[in-house]
């Protein structure tokens, strides 16, 4: 059995689909999915916790994307905080640095992430984050603000194993994606044979980054799957062995 540790279900690209899409993931061998609040709006956050409330094997994170650094405030940081006071929320994010589309200025978006990471040490839940040409600058927030005691996963790992070596250095997860099943990514893949199996978690982005043999496709939970089954490929284990090492990665950060 699999989870798939961050997907946007919640969102208007599975309008009236919800239960379908559910169904659909738990018949591939999906047991449970994370829908990730702060894509677009604060609607994606109580859209998802709604969600996770709606079905036993969903649950929701709560935050904002850094790409929307810029609308984020003391009112919208206390509907969050609220928020992740519900049961079901098991984590805080996503949340994070930027700089390859800096939608966000890099002050405003490194304010930001101090503030959510402050957030997910005074609710003691772990931080899911989104980085992407910031590696350098997000550890070092990780490792100041969260004074040493903050817990997290990098979702969608893209960088080097540099960076790589730094979030592990941190005991942060890694989480990948379908594009290491995209033929141009063999980087990534050198990447994902050197990390740890204990340290790795499988995820879609659904609806983004639908992994070959869907690519074009909108990305939905049943096809991380193919993400497990190319990790598996890469490291020459059976497929049940990273189903079961990912699976309770994720059970062990987000305590579900």
């Amino acid at each position: 059995m699999l989870i798939d540790s961050h997907a946007h279900i919640q969102g208007k690209e599975y309008a009236g689909e919800a239960e379908a899409v559910i169904s659909r993931a738990r018949a591939a061998g999906v047991e449970a999915i994370i829908a990730v609040g702060g894509a677009g709006d604060m609607s994606s956050n109580t859209e998802a916790v709604r969600l996770a409330n709606s079905f036993v094997n969903v649950y929701a994170t709560v935050g904002m994307h850094p790409h929307d650094a810029k609308d984020v405030g003391a009112g919208e940081l206390a509907v969050l905080e609220q928020l992740a006071e519900d049961p079901k929320v098991v984590a805080i994010g996503e949340t994070g640095l930027d700089y390859y589309y800096s939608h966000s200025p890099h002050d405003v978006q490194r304010r930001v992430f101090g503030q959510f990471i402050q957030m997910a040490r005074q609710t003691e839940l772990p931080i899911v984050v989104h980085e992407r040409d910031a590696a350098q600058e997000a550890v070092e927030l990780l490792r100041g603000a969260g004074g040493g005691e903050l817990r997290g996963v990098i979702h969608c790992f893209t960088g080097n194993y540099q960076a790589a070596s730094a979030y592990l250095d941190l005991g942060f997860y890694l989480s990948f994606t379908g594009i290491i099943t995209f033929k141009n990514a063999e980087p990534l893949r050198e990447v994902v044979r050197k990390v740890p199996l204990e340290k790795i978690f499988v995820e879609t982005d659904s609806p983004y980054l639908t992994p070959v043999p869907h690519r074009g496709k909108r990305n939905e939970p049943a096809y991380v799957r193919f993400v497990a089954e190319t990790i598996a490929t890469i490291k020459g284990v059976e497929l049940a062995e990273v189903a079961r090492l990912t699976t309770n990665n994720v059970c062990d950060l987000f305590k579900i």
